[in-house]
């Protein structure tokens, strides 16, 4: 028989992401395995004794903070970042915390908000957060690219170490914020704050304060009232991906990157962003027909102006005033941003897609999607998507959301 690998699994399970993970390197080893695991959510200590043994043959662990002593023991290795930087001469698995502020501040915007900030964390001596002002600084560039100011910042401690004081100064933050306000999350956790805060001194969420985080931990997002709109992060290919470079590693064979990206996929929109530029009554209307009503094809701009109330002229002229696009660049945006949650969410063939969302045949729909984002329907899939093996219906269910925007990762 074949020796079976053993691998250490240094990964805690408490959020969405690290669980996502976990998946991954299952996924793998199912298919191309099997590996024998040993999973320590605790951290290095309790892998210790399999280490000085010499009985384990790879690792793929989440704290940077313990890269070197597990260096020391010479076991091919890949570090899954979180409190720091890269680490040198490592496979190392990254957000791509770039994409996530550009999909913050589009999201943001695309709702109808005309003020923006951004919360994040500040740095200490055990936490580099070098990822949340990589986060605000996209966020921010994409933010002032349409046309805004450069949206202020407040920085949380991430220990938590008094939020019973700390609190008061995140509120008189966001008191003095000019309102209404679209404000991004550098996380969830982190979101959650802020919703706690805005509940704490009656600033109304979305109507008074949106707030969008990154990670789409549901129960996270779901704790909060009303829940939260969230940037899903394909953690579940980057474990995948992560096993896959471990493999070729413990092989002596492995080619690949040094650097594994964790790619935001697309917003989980929820009712903590569902703004639609209130305080335009009429283009609050046009917006929410066209979110409601997109997935059927055909929608025209002359049926949005009538349900909205206004000529096609006047509604042309508050798109472009207050959204700098068209109706129909708003209709076509919502479709292709709904294509793409398909495709990266469900493994539904590019044909029931395009059937579900009423397109007459595949050429049809991937030219439709390649004019909004760029590539094509097989393409963003392979990038985005699950690496599930074909069969696999969806992850979420049969069924396809209502109602809600969901905006896939732009191209840019």
């Amino acid at each position: 028989m074949p020796r079976v690998p053993k691998v250490i699994l240094l990964i805690e399970s408490s959020r969405a992401s690290g669980r996502a993970l976990l998946r991954g390197i299952a996924d793998y080893s199912r298919h191309h395995g099997p590996w024998s695991f040993s999973w320590e959510p605790a951290g290095l200590e309790k892998a210790q004794p399999l280490l000085e043994t010499g009985d384990a043959d790879g690792i793929i662990l989440r704290d940077t903070e313990q890269a070197e002593a597990i260096a020391a023991y010479g076991l091919p290795t890949v570090v899954v970042g979180h409190r720091s930087t890269e680490v040198p001469g490592m496979v190392n698995v990254v957000t791509d915390s770039e994409a996530i502020g550009r999909l913050g501040a589009d999201h943001l915007s695309g709702c109808g908000f005309k003020h923006f900030a951004f919360c994040g964390y500040e740095k200490t001596s055990l936490e580099n957060t070098t990822w949340s002002d990589i986060r605000r600084e996209s966020f921010s560039q994409r933010i002032q690219a349409a046309g805004f100011e450069n949206p202020p910042q407040y920085k949380l401690s991430m220990s938590g170490r008094d939020w019973s004081k700390d609190w008061r100064s995140l509120a008189n933050w966001l008191k003095a914020l000019p309102k209404p306000v679209g404000v991004m999350a550098c996380n969830d956790d982190c979101g959650k704050r802020v919703m706690e805060v805005c509940k704490l001194t009656g600033q109304t969420v979305p109507d008074r304060v949106g707030v969008i985080g990154a990670d789409n931990d549901e129960v996270v997002c779901g704790l909060t009232d009303p829940p939260m709109s969230s940037i899903a992060i394909n953690f579940e290919r980057a474990g995948y991906d992560a096993a896959h470079a471990l493999s070729g590693l413990m092989q002596q064979a492995y080619t690949g990157p040094s650097r594994i990206m964790a790619a935001a996929a697309h917003v989980a929109a929820r009712r903590s962003t569902d703004f639609v530029a209130a305080d335009d009554l009429h283009l609050a209307k046009a917006l929410r027909f066209i979110r409601d009503q997109a997935r059927r094809c055909g929608v025209s701009v002359d049926e949005v102006a009538g349900f909205a109330g206004l000529s096609r002229r006047m509604l042309e002229n508050r798109f472009r005033k207050l959204l700098g696009r068209s109706v129909l660049d708003e209709i076509r945006r919502v479709r292709t941003d709904q294509i793409a949650q398909l495709l990266v969410e469900t493994d539904l063939p590019v044909a029931q897609v395009a059937d579900l969302l009423g397109f007459a045949d595949m050429r049809h729909i991937a030219r439709y999607f390649r004019a909004g984002k760029g590539v094509s329907p097989l393409a963003y899939r392979k990038t985005y998507g699950s690496p599930a093996p074909v069969g696999w219906h969806s992850r979420n269910g049969d069924s396809f959301p209502q109602s809600g925007v969901v905006a896939a990762l732009p191209q840019s």
